[in-house]
């Protein structure tokens, strides 16, 4: 067993054993203490022996079964792979293949080849030669969609632990007693800093349904349903991608009593917002990280003023290159589905610079988005898709920091109207999942290479074609509208 997955165990042991009557886990009106956890725990993995699961899809919503599926696993050594409630049923697909499930918790895995085999919550499949893993894999984590065949991350049980070990140390001054999830369990960011991390500190955790914390899909957002989740919680700490924040801040003059952390990653944090927000009294800081990390990789301390995306944690090593990219030792990944081992320092594509000991990024080398939900975006996928309809031509999508991503068509005939175009967006929306979905678009000029804005061989020149309409591509866009 991990000597770090012992480590964890012992501490859960020890929060049992000198306060037993505390709340570890609640939703709603259901608690669990932490006297009772490990017996919960151990029930769970008895179920899963009795079925025979060593690969485990969990698909259910944030809520206590999610949590202890997913601790139960951990303690048994097995391979959890959440899965994102966002993804498509393509994506579902690949995910379980690729990953070789042979087990699935949650709905929709009659659809996946998965069906009922004595225990209720447990459905099945037969493997006769499932797919090889990295040694030591324990958990697969799946990119957000970068393409319509995410990539799986490689995670051994001690990568995730160490990063929450990490967070308590930087944290514990703050005294958290009580944290909400208002993330999906299944994004490595709230597994880790909203279940690990709490659980390492003897606090409360609520796991209310994403509904409750406002989420509408993947890429809408409720502010007033969250913020009267936050009144009835009261927690001490949250996990927020950008676009929660901006709504939260925007709705309320003031942050909720009693909030003493609000950690913000998964994308960029407008200065503007950042400085809007901590004059509102959030205690926001900001932080960095990426699935192939185990999830946060710098953070800036509570309390402190805030500089880029802060400095180190603990267990990560960080510098830079020749060319500025951000290179990180500690808690990487073993590797991706399917591909070689990893490097022992993981090159993340993003670009930075030293702040004293802090990290301030400067962009990426890579043409990859990440939306203010923090979902990760190959902007030529979803072109390839739009230049599939017959009235489009080109098609270059940006969605960068945006709550809805934008889109310049180019027509396959300057007569065609709006209506015909609209008509086919919303066509090729169909077949993506949401958060990669076109929310609005505008007609613009062929990209020729006689404009600088395409290659002889084809590609999209993107920073020229940026320079030209980055008025329009990067303004923000009513949440929910449509093309």
């Amino acid at each position: 067993m991990s000597a770090w997955r012992e480590a964890f165990l012992a501490r859960l042991a020890r929060h049992a054993e000198r306060r037993p009557e505390t709340t570890a886990l609640r939703a709603g009106r259901r608690r669990l203490r932490y006297g009772d956890l490990a017996a919960e725990m151990t029930r769970r993995r008895r179920r899963l022996d009795a079925a025979g699961a060593r690969r485990v899809g969990l698909a259910l919503d944030n809520g206590l079964d999610w949590a202890l599926w997913d601790l139960a696993l951990l303690a048994g050594e097995r391979v959890a792979v959440p899965v994102p409630a966002f993804f498509s049923a393509a994506q579902r697909r690949h995910l379980v293949e690729a990953a070789g499930l042979d087990a699935w918790i949650g709905p929709g895995g009659d659809a996946l080849g998965f069906a009922p085999d004595g225990d209720p919550d447990i459905a099945t499949r037969s493997l006769t030669v499932p797919p090889p893993l990295h040694p030591g894999t324990t958990r697969i984590t799946f990119t957000s969609g970068t393409s319509a065949a995410p990539k799986g991350v490689c995670l051994d049980a001690a990568a995730p632990l160490r990063v929450a070990t990490s967070l308590a140390e930087v944290v514990a001054p703050l005294a958290i007693a009580r944290h909400l999830a208002m993330l999906p369990l299944a994004t490595l960011l709230e597994n880790i800093g909203g279940l690990y991390l709490p659980l390492l500190l003897g606090a409360e955790i609520g796991l209310p349904p994403v509904a409750s914390v406002g989420w509408q899909g993947a890429s809408g957002f409720a502010p007033g349903a969250a913020l009267a989740t936050i009144d009835a919680y009261r927690p001490h700490s949250l996990i927020l991608v950008p676009q929660q924040l901006q709504a939260l801040v925007e709705a309320t003059p003031r942050a909720p009593a009693g909030l003493r952390l609000v950690a913000v990653g998964g994308a960029r944090v407008a200065e503007p917002l950042l400085e809007r927000a901590l004059a509102s009294g959030w205690p926001v800081a900001e932080g960095y990280g990426l699935s192939e990390c185990a999830s946060v990789v710098c953070l800036n301390r509570p309390g402190e003023p805030q500089r880029g995306v802060g400095p180190p944690l603990p267990h990560a090593r960080v510098r830079l290159d020749a060319d500025g990219q951000v290179l990180v030792h500690g808690a990487t990944m073993l590797g991706y589905l399917g591909e070689p081992p990893a490097a022992a320092w993981h090159a993340t594509g993003d670009l930075g610079r030293w702040d004293g000991d802090a990290l301030r990024l400067a962009g990426r080398r890579r043409e990859v988005f990440i939306t203010a939900f923090g979902r990760n975006v190959d902007p030529q996928w979803v072109e390839g898709v739009l230049c599939t309809r017959p009235s489009i031509a080109q098609a270059l999508v940006h969605g960068e920091a945006l709550s809805a991503n934008r889109a310049l068509i180019v027509p396959a005939d300057p007569a065609l109207d709006d209506a015909r175009i609209t008509a086919d967006i919303a066509a090729a929306n169909a077949g993506l999942p949401d958060y990669a979905r076109v929310r609005a678009w505008r007609r613009c000029p062929p990209f020729t290479p006689a404009n600088d804005q395409l290659t002889a061989n084809g590609r999209l020149r993107r920073e020229a074609i940026l320079a030209t309409h980055g008025a329009w591509l990067g303004a923000g866009y009513p949440q929910g509208a449509s093309p």
